[in-house]
Formats: structure tokens, sequence, C-alpha cells
């Protein structure tokens, strides 16, 4: 099966779609737009292939930051892929906490077939283990959290 190709108007809903989809954490939401055989690359969690294994690992990081969202900032597209900039932020600790991201999708059918996500985790680790009032949740999920 061959990644569904992207032109401008497809970009620029599916950004729209990403931005209500991260405006709170709601799980549904997210495996709305998944493909049943869904691969997520991303630091800390590795490569996650299957809506199951996305599921939990979407579970573990809404049950460290409760309140996680993301503010869109930049859209760009290739032939097969959408390219979005945002920022995800959330509480954890009892204080804010945030980071930049950028991510690579490609499409089977509209769904998203797989995402690439890039950003710098060593600043991240610094504040998930630099803040004591959130050791207890981090212990809680372990090393389920941090996989390579």
């Amino acid at each position: 099966m061959t990644p569904d190709e992207v032109d401008d108007q497809f970009a620029a809903r599916f950004a729209e779609q990403f931005a209500e989809i991260w405006r709170t954490p709601d799980l549904a939401k997210h495996e709305a737009a998944w493909s049943d055989d869904i691969v997520l690359i991303q630091p800390m969690m590795g490569t996650l292939r299957g809506k199951q294994a996305c599921r939990a690992s979407f579970q573990r990081l809404f049950a460290l930051v409760p309140d996680l969202h993301a503010d869109v900032h930049r859209v760009g597209h290739g032939a097969r892929e959408v390219f979005i900039e945002f920022t995800l932020s959330g509480t954890y600790g009892g204080k804010p906490i945030a980071w930049d991201v950028v991510d690579r999708f490609t499409f089977t059918n509209g769904l998203i077939a797989e995402r690439v996500s890039y950003f710098d985790s060593t600043p991240l680790i610094g504040k998930l283990v630099g803040r004591p009032a959130g050791w207890e949740r981090l212990v809680r999920m372990g090393s389920q959290l941090f996989r390579r």
C-alpha cells in the first residue's frame, strides 16, 4: 500500500484536525486519526506499532501530564508527508512543562500511517527528574515511559 499524496488543502485540513485533537488530552480523538497499523517513532518511547501499543503509550503520557496540549506554530508538506511544528505543554510536578516538537506524518486512506516525532529529550528528562513533586507519578510509570 502506498502513502496518500499530500497537497496544500490536505495539509491545511490535517493541521486543523491535529490542533483540535491536541486541544485536550482526549485519547479517543487521537485514535480516530490513526490507521490500524500505525507506526509512531519518538524519543523516549521508541518505535510503537499498532493502535494498542500507541494507546498504551499515550495513556502513560497523559497520566504523567494530565493537562497536556499542543499549540501549532507551522505546517509544511512534501508530496506524501505533512510536517507540523508545535509546542507540547501542561503541568508536571506542580509546575508548567513544555517542549518543542516537529512531527512528520504519512497517511493511508486519510489516516495517520506513520508519525515520526523530533525533539531533544535531554532537557525534558531533566525537568521530569528535577521536580520531586512529580516523582511519585514518574516512579509509578517506571521504565514503561522510557523505551528505546
